[in-house]
């Protein structure tokens, strides 16, 4: 009798638990999944691996700040990876922030919506640059600009097969060594970045490609972002520190990922320069770096309710991304300071994301 008793009472409470969070009693529920009544404890953020190792430290901060916050999952999927699963819909079976290495898309963002997921908040937390590197102890001969590496990488690069084989078929400055390029995937912001920080800005040195995108937008996006695929270019998944490894076994590859990266292994790699501009904390600070780019959070409004903690967590990026915080002494570039106050007050307001903007 008592086990049924206590069945029947169970059933009553899952039963009440969706009205329980519309009057936001969510706490008391350990987490009312914003009025599906599922109860989950714990934060849950998805996306960019180039984030990952942030918000990990963020996460870190929090469960050591306050105890009864449970540490977050952080997962490192990819940008684009991570904004589908947050997309998917709003409940304990999505995720609560996206982390991301380039902005949302427009098309990303509508994704969203018909999923109802219509208040998306959007937190930059940080600078960093999409760097090229090679070991350390390298030939140190490599000089590079965005024509050289689309000449490199691109599968088809100004409308032609790529057929070159060494890094001096690109340019005859380059040395005559086989060109191995260790990057991410297609899932990784940082390979946007790579697309179009970078390669765009090299296919564009033609002024015919310029022409083509006037005429005929997706031919010239496979002529300009497409990366070929005949081993020249290596995905490596979205695990930066597996490039760093392999440029540690061939020191005559080069190596592409974050700066956070690069800054991590001071001694194990050297950064190339672009358009003979090295990577480094002040020339991404100052945006001179070509591949500089910000960092993104996107935080699940519905969420802010239902999920114990979630304010938190993205209070304490806030106060971890100063000239002197957290974030500075994991290697992330600090913003200027409009731009953190700007921010800061998104995130504490929790503003939604006006998608007019977006691309």
């Amino acid at each position: 009798m008592a086990g049924r008793a206590s069945a029947r009472a169970a059933a009553g409470f899952t039963a009440l638990a969706p009205a329980l969070c519309v009057l936001g009693l969510a706490g008391l529920l350990g987490g009312c999944d914003a009025g599906f009544g599922t109860p989950r404890d714990q934060i849950r953020a998805v996306g960019s691996s180039t984030v990952y190792p942030f918000a990990k430290a963020v996460a870190d901060s929090l469960a050591k700040s306050d105890p009864r916050i449970k540490s977050p999952i952080i997962e490192a999927n990819g940008t684009g990876a991570g904004l589908k699963l947050f997309c998917k819909g709003v409940g304990a079976s999505f995720p609560d922030i996206a982390n991301a290495s380039r902005r949302i898309r427009r098309a990303e963002y509508a994704e969203c919506a018909r999923n109802g997921v219509d208040r998306v908040v959007e937190i930059q937390v940080g600078l960093d640059g999409i760097a090229f590197a090679e070991a350390a102890s390298g030939p140190a001969r490599f000089a590079l600009s965005p024509v050289d590496i689309y000449k490199a990488i691109a599968a088809r690069p100004f409308g032609l097969p790529n057929r070159a084989r060494r890094w001096s078929d690109v340019n005859p400055a380059l040395p005559a060594e086989p060109i191995l390029v260790y990057g991410p995937p297609s899932t990784s912001g940082t390979r946007d970045a790579l697309k179009e920080l970078v390669l765009v800005r090299g296919c564009e040195s033609d002024p015919a490609m310029v022409a083509l995108k006037a005429r005929d937008r997706v031919r010239y996006a496979a002529t300009c972002t497409d990366v070929r695929s005949d081993g020249a270019y290596v995905d490596t998944g979205e695990n930066d520190n597996l490039v760093v490894q392999k440029l540690q076994a061939n020191p005559r590859a080069v190596g592409v990922f974050g700066y956070s990266y690069l800054a991590e292994n001071p001694d194990r790699l050297r950064g190339l320069t672009l358009d003979g501009v090295a990577p480094s904390y002040a020339t991404i600070a100052d945006f001179r770096y070509p591949g500089a780019r910000p960092l993104y959070i996107y935080v699940k409004a519905a969420h802010l309710e239902a999920i114990p903690g979630l304010k938190a967590f993205v209070a304490e990026w806030v106060a971890s991304w100063g000239p002197d915080g957290l974030l500075a002494r994991q290697g992330m570039v600090v913003e200027p300071y409009a731009v953190r106050a700007s921010n800061a007050r998104i995130a504490a307001a929790m503003t939604p994301l006006d998608p007019a903007g977006l691309n």
